[in-house]
């Protein structure tokens, strides 16, 4: 088991550009979403030393799939403006919510968790590029 090793998520460009560049990102909000999103929802993951272990780097390969479909900040740019607000109105939902970032994640990496203040910018962004056409 030790010696088969889910394909890692890994890409050329770093993690949330594609979004930063196009959505003019500030540098509050993208470091709140490099440091609690971008892992799993994005076409680039900084693995930690546990994914070598198996079977945990097959629990974190699953969770950054299915993190993916459900959103992919490097892909963003490419949906309709419809998807787009749908997807923005999604996010702001899932942390009012509190369910994201995932308790699992957040277990093992604690400076994902994120505070009130934190929350609320994230939403204001959110909220403030809603209605994109």
């Amino acid at each position: 088991m030790q010696f088969i090793t889910p394909q890692r998520n890994l890409s050329s460009v770093p993690a949330g550009q594609v979004f930063v560049d196009s959505f003019k990102v500030d540098a509050k909000v993208n470091a709140i979403l490099s440091v609690s999103c971008y892992d799993c929802h994005s076409n680039n993951t900084q693995y930690p030393w546990y994914t070598n272990v198996q079977p945990l780097g097959w629990f974190m390969a699953d969770h950054i799939t299915e993190g993916k479909e459900k959103l992919n900040f490097d892909d963003l740019p490419n949906y309709s403006p419809r998807r787009i607000n749908s997807k923005f109105s999604q996010i702001i939902e899932q942390i009012e919510k509190g369910k994201m970032p995932l308790s699992s994640y957040t277990w093992m990496h604690s400076g994902a968790q994120l505070n009130k203040e934190e929350k609320q910018l994230l939403i204001n962004y959110f909220d403030k590029h809603l209605n994109i056409k």
